[in-house]
C-alpha cells in the first residue's frame, strides 16, 4: 500500500465524518419545511433502489430474467404481498425464465 493510499483513506474518513456531523452541527431546530421533509423522507428509499436495480439486473444470467423479477416484485409489492412471497416468487420467475432462455 503506497502513500497515495493514506491520503484517500484520510479524505474518505474526513467527508465521512463531516457527512454525520454537519447535520447535527448546522440543524439544531425542527425541520419544518415539508418539501425538505419529504427530501429526507425518501432519501434512504432512493439510494436503497439505486444500489438494488443495478445488482437485480446484473445477479442473472440474463438481464430479460432479472427486469422480469423487477417488474414482478412491484406488481406483488402494490397489491400488498409479503415480502417473504415477493422474494420467493421474483426466485421462482428467475428460475423458469432461465431455463427457457439459455
Amino acid at each position: 500500500m503506497g502513500p497515495r493510499a493514506y491520503i484517500y483513506i484520510a479524505v474518505m474518513a474526513l467527508v465521512t465524518f463531516v457527512i454525520r456531523v454537519l447535520p447535527l452541527t448546522v440543524i439544531r431546530k425542527k425541520i419544518k419545511n415539508k418539501l425538505f421533509k419529504s427530501f429526507l423522507y425518501y432519501v434512504p428509499y432512493v439510494t436503497l433502489a439505486v444500489m438494488t436495480f443495478p445488482a437485480i439486473m446484473d445477479a442473472t444470467n440474463s438481464p430479460w430474467a432479472g427486469l422480469a423479477a423487477f417488474v414482478l416484485g412491484i406488481v406483488l409489492a402494490i397489491i400488498g404481498a409479503d415480502l417473504f412471497t415477493i422474494s420467493v416468487s421474483c426466485c421462482v420467475i428467475v428460475f423458469i425464465l432461465e431455463l427457457f432462455i439459455h
